[in-house]
């Protein structure tokens, strides 16, 4: 079940009281960089599964699927080659 706007804030709020400002930057920064459950879990001392709450409670997870340079190349080669 998806956590309400208000869930979200007072759980951020408990967590900065706990933690610390630094601390919950620390932690958005380690979710964002795809850091493993278990390396974040060691560095705050609590459960893979309250990182995993934490997780899906403080943003969400966006997976972007981007062609490599060289493979753009070769499919702009083809448009030109239709068009010329």
């Amino acid at each position: 079940m998806a956590a309400s706007a208000k869930s979200r804030e007072r759980v951020a709020r408990n967590f900065i009281k706990t933690y610390g400002r630094s601390r919950f930057r620390r932690l958005l920064e380690a979710l964002g960089g795809n850091e493993s459950g278990q390396q974040i879990a060691n560095e705050f001392g609590v459960s893979r599964e309250r990182v995993r709450q934490w997780k899906n409670t403080f943003g969400t997870v966006i997976t972007l699927y981007q062609v490599h340079p060289e493979v753009e190349r070769i499919l702009r080669e083809q448009r030109r080659a239709a068009v010329g």
